[in-house]
């Protein structure tokens, strides 16, 4: 039962959780309807294939999903990339387009299920924090950028957002605006936006959404606005037909960065979900349960989907407890497809486009960029470097921009780390950063010095630089070099001929290199490159005390009775 999760949840399910599961499922309907729609649009794709998307993902994560609250389903951070992705291979709207769609979706469920059975559920922290805040701000100007015209009344043909933004601008001059779509537009977004500010019980999507339609409805503007049209009426099918292995083969970069993309937001999401109920959620499972709902749904005429941060918080404040939310979403969508088709007929585009604006409004960040610029402005300029790649280069090249500045961002930490020459305060327990504490005394005749990072080809010669530095500064009857190297989690080859080169370097000044706290895998590695003579158990400390102690041949006696408990924070 561990990877069919959904059957112990209805083996153990109480009744008294039925009525509030309903309820949630009901209330969650009235945005997955309308959010399915208008990210199907987004992504260059007929709208039903939204629905589809919905339904089939759901009923799947129900079974396999070990998250008992999650609601899956199209995605605002993953429409502008599916389009991207198979609008240069086919026509928006086009048969040809949701079958590269539903292929797109087997893949990226593919890539994750591989992964989740791999265990390779660690694979979403190739995007850091930072980068992930510029990489949804640029989708989410992306998105806006992109459902503009829709809001005014108007169609742009364009390959990039300047190309996007320059169709508005001449729109707008052109005088090619709707009156009437984009009146109905803004007021759908202001509606939406008000009962949210308000915090109205009733969802505001659904206000605008059933308001635009029953104006549209009674005033008779169908025929003269963009409108949604009317359904096909029918259930989710296969509509794969006509792919061929090139345009598979098209797919593949699109589908990692998607799988990468998809996985990261829905993990972070069911890990803070899962803790807010007192649960735990394994992240290699997460992926595969992720992987089989877009395989399913991409059998059945939908598209790559992910978590909803939108729609799964709807699900939990209505009450939802168990997957049957999820269940009676889709069951209710599906009712309608089959019983009310026609509705849409009168639904506006523009107050589709109102939905999808708010939603991709959500993913907008600035203030944590304008918080890391303050604290680590290396930091803030990689997450504004992510959203400025999505933004003016592209989305799918905007992932990969967005993944090479995490590494990047991760060596240039490694390559020049903090490093500090440590000295001892009178009364206080320890060794401590001379820089931070200038009452920290050396011991005579000894140099000790911290490296917070493993050794690695980046930046050994920066610490054989640092040693020589040091020790260069101190005074002459320096015979001792003691290294904390508790940091030091891994040495590579090319920082160890650094490590040989600085040890004979002060071998010939009569110094002695002590590595004290180093970690025993990483002495096996020294043992392993052949260096065992050279750093024999002589060379090695326990701790950078019992160094000075074994050097000096005293205890330090001065601080039996002195309180230093607030000392042992991070001053040291």
């Amino acid at each position: 039962m561990r990877w069919l999760p959904g059957i112990e949840v209805a083996r153990e399910y109480q009744k008294a959780w039925l009525r509030n599961d309903l309820v949630a499922g009901v209330v969650l309907t009235a945005l997955l309807i309308p959010a399915g729609m208008g990210y199907a649009e987004a992504a260059g794709l007929p709208v039903e294939t939204g629905l589809y998307a919905t339904v089939i993902p759901l009923l799947v994560y129900a079974l396999v999903g070990p998250s008992k609250i999650l609601v899956l389903g199209p995605d605002s951070s993953l429409a502008p990339i599916i389009a991207a992705a198979i609008l240069p291979m086919a026509v928006a709207g086009s048969d040809e387009a949701v079958a590269l769609a539903g292929v797109l979706a087997i893949m990226v469920g593919a890539i994750l299920v591989i992964g989740g059975l791999l265990r390779l559920g660690f694979v979403t922290d190739l995007l850091s924090k930072p980068i992930r805040i510029g990489y949804l701000n640029g989708i989410a100007l992306t998105v806006i950028i992109g459902q503009l015209p829709k809001l005014l009344g108007f169609s742009v043909d364009a390959d990039s957002l300047r190309e996007e933004a320059g169709g508005v601008y001449r729109g707008i001059i052109d005088g090619d605006t709707d009156t009437r779509a984009f009146a109905i537009g803004a007021i759908s977004l202001a509606v939406i936006v008000l009962l949210k500010v308000i915090r109205s019980p009733i969802p505001g999507v659904l206000v605008a959404v059933v308001g635009a339609i029953v104006f549209v409805a009674v005033t008779g503007w169908d025929d003269d606005i963009p409108v949604v049209g009317a359904l096909p009426q029918g259930l989710p099918a296969p509509a794969l037909s006509g792919v061929t292995w090139s345009d598979v083969g098209s797919l593949v970069a699109p589908a990692f960065g998607i799988a990468l993309i998809a996985f990261a937001d829905t993990g972070v999401l069911s890990r803070t979900f899962a803790a807010r109920h007192g649960q735990t959620v394994n992240g290699s499972q997460e992926m595969g349960a992720i992987g089989a709902a877009n395989i399913g749904g991409g059998l059945l005429g939908g598209f790559p989907i992910s978590a909803s941060s939108s729609r799964t918080p709807v699900a939990e404040q209505a009450g939802g407890r168990t997957q049957l939310v999820g269940v009676v979403g889709a069951v209710l969508i599906v009712a309608f497809v089959l019983i009310a088709p026609g509705v849409t007929q009168y639904l506006p585009s523009s107050t589709l486009a109102a939905v999808v604006i708010v939603a991709a409004t959500a993913l907008i960040d600035v203030k944590s960029v304008v918080h890391l610029l303050r604290v680590d402005r290396m930091e803030g300029w990689l997450s504004i470097a992510a959203f400025i790649g999505v933004a003016s280069i592209g989305v799918l090249e905007g992932i990969v921009i967005a993944i090479g500045l995490s590494f990047i961002a991760f060596i240039k930490q490694a390559w020049r780390p903090y490093r500090a020459e440590l000295g001892r305060r009178p009364g206080v327990r320890g060794y401590h950063d001379r820089s931070r504490h200038p009452e920290a005394e050396r011991i005579p005749g000894i140099v000790i010095v911290r490296f917070d990072a493993p050794l690695f080809f980046a930046n050994g010669g920066i610490f054989d630089d640092y040693v020589r530095n040091v020790v260069a500064k101190a005074d002459s009857s320096v015979r001792t070099v003691i290294l904390a190297a508790e940091p030091v989690t891994d040495i590579d080859s090319t920082a160890l001929d650094e490590l040989i080169e600085l040890d004979d370097f002060l071998q010939s000044r009569g110094i002695t290199l002590i590595l004290a706290e180093m970690k025993g895998p990483v002495k096996d590695q020294l043992r392993r490159y052949g260096q065992g003579d050279r750093f024999g158990p002589e060379r090695f400390a326990p701790t950078v005390g019992a160094a000075v102690d074994a050097l000096t041949g005293e205890f330090r006696g001065d601080i039996e009775d002195v309180d230093d408990g607030p000392e042992l924070g991070p001053a040291r």
